[in-house]
């Protein structure tokens, strides 16, 4: 299978290409086996491919597998190649790729059977996929780049999908422009790593950064353009705000790239750069203050929304926060398990989401839902279960992966366990509150909605189930020595993160005791905030007020999402604005073009003032020609 590797990211490619050309001549039936077949062969090839890095691990061998195909840049002594490269992490990152995906896929049979767009939405898909397996797979920076950007290109195709409707149209320019401003600092961490190193290898790269000193300032200025590409790409302070907008796509498209692959690139990208991170301690101290300081203004934000996906997508950001926070306290493994439960939890909870709006006739206000768990027996159970997950209740997967998290900041710093424990703590409260909401008390809908009530078909409840199943087991791979664990999954990446663990002085070590007692003030924190939702949305039935109605300072604070919107508004976008109209209006129009359709107009009028000397008349010719004559002779006679 190591020579095929170019076959995994090439059969979604194919499935793009004739989808795309397809569409209109293909049955929905056809569109739909094709694309999701695409997505499950190379589900089924990364497998194999996962089965022979992990005989390699076993063996005591680094499980890496490189395949060139050929060299795409040659000038001078700057070779830069097309190669893949499979290690434990990009592994891993296939496998959830391909295998969410492919569930994902015929998630989607069923939700967009109606739509008359399925088979431009497939071609989307797969091209997505396709774009995604190029990042995780590239073996150099600027392959990884070329991933990077289609990934936003098709996120962008994909929230833009309705485009009819301005406001969706307008969230894809948004989550478009937002990503760019990412992808800026991206491009130019490639330039300076090519002109630091003399190559965008990560292999030359990461060898070379050895030979730097801790805190050299090339190498801080490479992890730091690194970290603004993934603040976009991954949503966090202050190129956050494009995420929950970009909702506006269709459910599908929210679970697998703005849930559970595109969004967690940024992640990937900065611990395949582990090297070089750890020789820039103010990078990831960056890195850790902006991660909390997210987590806590998303969670904030998530507490007050009544739409059931922007309280999803907020929730999103606030774990992908945990996630950098692992990242910038040094635990890569922990950030890494966090992606990978995530992957689960969050893919399960926006489909389950998805399946409540299509059983409530495209309704996404939760002050109108209520009772659900009766007529969507199967989406309340595995949304409970996502629920669960992601509030890090034991023993389910988010428990283990964001408790490793906290373990190792309460290591680095135990302020920030503090944070990131409040944070946990309202985590579970919305999320309790969005389950309450929805699928308890009576049903607050209108009485079309309720007769229209039903749960999903099979191909939308099956994914889900499957999604439960690993949401509940996922936190396995990677258990705890304090509870008989043995860390496998950190022993599978040793080998990634080696080279980046020898250049940190002294490893981050808490003893059994003090895993127990944060455990458990963590779990016990969680029941109380899980009561507190219970008492407030079950036993006391309160719903949330109107739009318009009043609230209280931070209530009022939340619901509007801290305005932060209005102040890009007012900061960055109206003074654009402003500077866009004046150099269109007053410098283009009137400067420039004055000039030049100044020039043509002087031009017209004086040939239009010459053509009347043309008129015909020989002795005026002759008397101006005699005149000319002598003018010539004056000229000539002055000049000696």
């Amino acid at each position: 299978m190591s020579e095929l590797i170019w076959l995994i990211p090439l059969l979604p490619l194919i499935g793009f290409i004739v989808n795309g050309l397809g569409r209109n001549a293909f049955s929905k039936g056809m569109i739909g086996a094709l694309g999701s077949a695409v997505v499950l062969i190379s589900f089924i090839c990364s497998c194999i491919l996962f089965s022979e890095v992990y005989q390699s691990r076993q063996a005591g061998q680094a499980g890496v597998i490189e395949q060139h195909l050929f060299d795409w840049i040659s000038v001078g002594h700057l070779k830069i190649s097309l190669s893949f490269l499979v290690d434990p992490l990009s592994a891993i990152m296939l496998l959830i790729v391909t295998g969410i995906g492919f569930l994902i896929h015929i998630y989607s049979i069923g939700y967009m059977h109606h739509d008359s767009g399925f088979g431009k939405f497939f071609a989307y898909l797969n091209l997505f996929i396709f774009f995604m397996l190029l990042l995780v797979l590239g073996s150099n920076y600027l392959v990884m780049f070329i991933g990077w950007e289609g990934v936003g290109l098709c996120s962008y195709l994909l929230i833009g999908f309705w485009y009819k409707n301005t406001s969706y149209a307008n969230a894809a320019k948004k989550a478009f422009v937002m990503n760019r401003i990412g992808d800026l600092g991206f491009l130019l961490a490639v330039f300076l790593i090519l002109g630091t190193f003399g190559s965008l290898e990560f292999s030359t790269v990461f060898a070379g950064a050895k030979n730097f000193a801790v805190g050299d300032i090339a190498v801080v200025s490479i992890t730091i353009l690194l970290f603004i590409a993934a603040t976009g790409k991954s949503a966090q302070i202050p190129l956050f705000t494009w995420l929950p907008d970009a909702m506006a796509g269709p459910t599908p498209v929210s679970a697998l790239i703005h849930a559970a692959t595109m969004v967690t690139a940024g992640i990937y990208m900065i611990a395949r750069s582990n090297v070089l991170f750890v020789l820039s301690p103010i990078t990831l101290q960056l890195i850790s203050i902006i991660a909390i300081c997210t987590a806590l203004l998303a969670a904030a934000i998530a507490i007050t929304q009544n739409d059931i996906k922007k309280v999803l997508a907020y929730s999103t950001v606030s774990q992908l926060g945990y996630m950098f926070l692992g990242l910038g306290v040094g635990a890569f493994t922990g950030a890494f398990f966090h992606v990978l439960t995530h992957a689960f939890f969050k893919a399960l909870l926006f489909l389950g989401a998805g399946s409540v709006i299509h059983g409530m006739s495209n309704e996404q206000d939760m002050r109108k839902m209520g009772g659900l768990k009766k007529a969507m027996p199967i989406t309340y159970v595995t949304m409970l279960i996502g629920t669960i997950a992601i509030a890090g209740i034991p023993p389910f997967s988010g428990f283990f992966s964001k408790d490793e998290i906290l373990a190792n900041a309460f290591a680095a710093n135990p302020l920030l366990w503090g944070f990131g424990f409040l944070g946990a703590l309202m985590t579970a409260f919305y999320m309790f509150r969005m389950l309450f909401m929805t699928f308890s008390g009576s049903f607050r809908g209108t009485d079309e909605q309720k007769h229209h009530l039903h749960e999903s078909p099979k191909s939308m409840t099956i994914p889900l189930m499957v999604l439960a199943v690993l949401s509940v087991i996922g936190g396995a791979i990677n258990l705890p020595g304090a509870l008989g664990g043995n860390h496998w999954l950190e022993n599978f990446l040793a080998p990634v993160f080696a080279e980046g663990k020898a250049l940190i002085p002294a490893a981050h070590y808490l003893e059994h005791s003090t895993e127990y007692m944060l455990m458990a003030v963590s779990v016990v924190g969680v029941l109380i905030m899980v009561g507190l939702a219970y008492n407030v949305y079950v036993k006391r039935k309160q719903i949330p007020a109107g739009d318009e109605a009043p609230r209280g300072f931070l209530a009022n604070l939340s619901y509007h999402k801290f305005y932060v919107d209005e102040l890009y508004d007012a900061v960055v976008v109206r003074p654009i604005n402003w500077l866009s109209t004046f150099f269109g209006q007053v410098v283009d129009q009137r400067g420039i073009d004055g000039i030049v359709n100044g020039a043509g107009k002087a031009t017209f009028d004086t040939g239009k003032v010459l053509r009347l000397l043309q008129n015909g008349n020989v002795g005026f010719y002759l008397l101006m020609m005699v005149i000319g004559v002598i003018a010539i002779f004056v000229y000539g006679f002055l000049s000696l």
